[in-house]
């Protein structure tokens, strides 16, 4: 039953609180949380291919991250999903290649240079400025901090949990020089980050 709660929640890719898997799942089997949870986590791995990674040990929420190898440009998601995670690649390499921390401004800047702009609808992502600031950020993928004394408040924007556990610094690296036709070393700072 748990492992079923944590695949349905997971396609919404938000992640999964220890209160809302202990309130509708477990309930009355308290006392086995720990075990309970490491069997699905087994069973996970073995039958899904998939990890149950907690994000937050305050809070106590967790992520599903698959561990299947994956072939280059193979994603498992189509259409307008696939062109969102596009979307969100290209934002992080935006955000680690300026530092690893960005204002709403200057990323805001950058999309519209790729011709993709905040309050219009656009054909594929819907409402982009929704989509970045609500849904990436629900999802564990971006992460933002309110900028003091700004009126209106602005934000910075960093890499969230889930973009971490789902990507490296490395492979976004190759990303951004896969793009340029350049080496990976082309970029100092961030190739020794990575």
């Amino acid at each position: 039953e748990l492992i079923q709660f944590l695949l349905v929640k997971d396609q919404k890719k938000i992640p999964i609180k220890r209160a809302d898997m202990l309130k509708n799942v477990i309930r009355e089997y308290r006392d086995a949380y720990t075990e309970i949870m490491n069997q699905a986590g087994r069973t996970l791995q073995e039958v899904f291919g998939l990890q149950l990674v907690e994000i937050d040990p305050k809070r106590h929420t967790y992520i599903l991250i698959s561990t299947l190898p994956r072939a280059e440009g193979n994603h498992p998601c189509r259409g307008k999903e696939k062109a969102k995670i596009g979307l969100l690649i290209v934002i992080l390499s935006f955000i680690f290649m300026k530092g690893n921390l960005v204002k709403d401004s200057a990323l805001w800047e950058f999309l519209r240079w790729l011709r993709v702009y905040p309050g219009e609808q656009h054909e594929i992502f819907g409402d982009v400025q929704k989509l970045v600031t609500e849904e990436f950020v629900r999802q564990k993928y971006l992460e933002t901090t309110p900028i003091p004394l700004t009126e209106p408040t602005q934000f910075n924007y960093q890499w969230g949990p889930r973009a971490a556990k789902e990507t490296s610094k490395k492979d976004i690296l190759n990303f951004v020089a896969k793009v340029h036709g350049k080496s990976p070393t082309f970029w100092t700072s961030q190739y020794n980050e990575a």
